[in-house]
């Protein structure tokens, strides 16, 4: 699972958004999650230049076609660049890091029920961060669905 997501993440291995998108839907087809919409975790413009594309938003596009849910990607945005989660030490130092780099550009997911895809959480500070953005912009519930745990 760790090399399949960098080579997804770092190596714009495209063709493995398919198949982790599947996994990912075969969990929820044994763990139901209330959605309404998926939301991918967004990328900082700089980091998105860098890298060329956002791996949680090509997670997320599969998984809206294989479930049959929009993909709602143009409202939750990230409005401070923040050093790679990777690159702290501790849970704390990562939720200081990643608080309030996340906002709403409009109410589109107002009532909403919002299931949020990144690849990977270590301590679940930037799930906590987006849903806290999610949740300040109107949306009823935000759940966060991940490939992998690492910890």
């Amino acid at each position: 699972m760790r090399q399949a997501i960098h080579e997804l993440k770092y190596r714009n291995f495209r063709a493995l958004a398919q198949p982790l998108a599947c996994l990912l839907c075969d969990y929820l087809a044994d763990n139901p999650l209330p959605a309404d919409v998926l939301v991918p975790v967004p990328l900082h413009p700089k980091r998105l230049r860098e890298r060329g594309y956002n791996q949680s938003r090509r997670l997320a596009r599969e998984m809206g076609k294989m479930m049959n849910v929009p993909v709602v990607d143009d409202c939750l945005f990230r409005q401070r660049y923040t050093s790679p989660q990777t690159r702290t030490s501790s849970a704390e130092e990562r939720k200081r890091n990643i608080a309030n780099a996340f906002a709403c550009h409009n109410d589109k997911l107002r009532d909403k029920q919002v299931l949020l895809i990144d690849d990977v959480a270590t301590s679940g500070a930037t799930l906590d961060a987006c849903a806290a953005a999610l949740k300040a912009a109107g949306a009823s519930s935000v759940w966060g669905l991940v490939l992998a745990r690492e910890i």
